[in-house]
This record gives C-alpha cells, sequence and structure tokens, in this order.
C-alpha cells in the first residue's frame, strides 16, 4: 500500500480546468516533489479533485500519464530555444553564454532535469516515456551544435559533448551533494571549455 502523500503546494493545480489539463497539472506537481515511482493514480485523482474513473478514461495506465507529462514537459523545454534566439537576434555568442545562465540558474535551483531524473526512475526500454526522452535530450544535443557551430567553434560537435556531459554531471552533483558542491563551478568550467575551443 502506498504511503497517503501531502498535496500539492496550494495554487498548482487550476481547479477551473477540464479533468485532463487538471489530472496532468497534478502529476506535474506531485512527480516534481515524489518522483514519478512514488506517486499512485489515487494521488494524482485525488489533487486534481477527480477520480480513478475519469484518470483512466483519459490515460489508458499510469505509464500513458506519465508518458504525456514528460511530453509535455520536452515542448516547454525545446521553446527555450527559440527565446535565445529572440532574446538575442544575430548573436550566437550571446546565445550562447544565455544558454550557461539559464543551465545555471537550473542548477541552482536543486529540483534537476525533470527528463533526466525519468530516465533514471524509468529504465525500462519499452516504457511509453523512453522514446520521449531519448529524442528531447538527443534534440537537446542537436541544438547545442548547432548553437556552437553558429558561434563560429571550430569543432562544435566536440564542444556541444563536452558541454553537454558536463551539464549533466553538474545536475547529478547539484542533487546529490547541493548547490555548494562541483555543480557550482559548471558555468566557470563551460566557460573554460569554450575558450579553450574558440582561443587560436
Amino acid at each position: 500500500m502506498r504511503k497517503n502523500l501531502p498535496s500539492p503546494p496550494e495554487g498548482a493545480i487550476d481547479m477551473q480546468l477540464p479533468p485532463r489539463q487538471r489530472l496532468l497539472a497534478a502529476a506535474r506537481a506531485l512527480f516534481a516533489q515524489h518522483g514519478i515511482r512514488a506517486v499512485g493514480v489515487e494521488s494524482i485523482a485525488e489533487a486534481a479533485g477527480s477520480n480513478k474513473m475519469t484518470l483512466y478514461r483519459h490515460f489508458e495506465s499510469k505509464d500513458v500519464l506519465v508518458a504525456e507529462y514528460l511530453r509535455a514537459l520536452a515542448h516547454e523545454a525545446d521553446g527555450f530555444w527559440a527565446q535565445l534566439v529572440a532574446a538575442h537576434p544575430a548573436d550566437p555568442r550571446a546565445q550562447l553564454s544565455a544558454w550557461l545562465d539559464a543551465m545555471m540558474q537550473g542548477l541552482n535551483s536543486g529540483r534537476g532535469c525533470a527528463l533526466a531524473n525519468a530516465a533514471v526512475e524509468l529504465p525500462e526500454k519499452d516504457h511509453p516515456a523512453r522514446p520521449i526522452i531519448e529524442a528531447h535530450k538527443i534534440g537537446t544535443h542537436h541544438q547545442l551544435v548547432e548553437l556552437c557551430r553558429a558561434a563560429g567553434v571550430p569543432q562544435p560537435e566536440l564542444l556541444a559533448d563536452e558541454l553537454f556531459l558536463l551539464l549533466e554531471g553538474a545536475r547529478v552533483s547539484s542533487q546529490s551533494v547541493g548547490p555548494n558542491g562541483p555543480g557550482a563551478q559548471f558555468r566557470q568550467m563551460a566557460e573554460r571549455l569554450i575558450q579553450a575551443h574558440t582561443t587560436h
């Protein structure tokens, strides 16, 4: 039997939303607080002011609900790249610097990457969320390669690999040893990598 979980923070779920959106909002809030595995459909339905019958009417299973939750997160994250371009048009170096700022802000939040966390919690290759997680990470790496290329980096693929791995490691460090651990040096390390690739 699953233990009763604390309710999501007040205001985390807009009860005026249609049932499907309320269920997704409840899942998002609870998964962020407790992790995917720890949260049952009963808790999600209760937090959404709904019931299991309604949940299963909209989502075939919890796995399908998890996949839809992660699909929404990936879509939001993908929109970040367009925001970079809009904030710093025709200036890829500034976009790269802004990317570092945003990643550092995420590290300081202590929450890590929800999609990376999900990859750890959902190791089964046939889980419906796996293709979503993998496509997002591959897409993120591709965007980083293209940003490095636009910034005039001679070996954009290599720098993107290094920055990607550095970020993933910094996220794990921040979650495991706190914000003052090695992850706190992410920006300084990343800037050194960029400098090494752009200094001739």
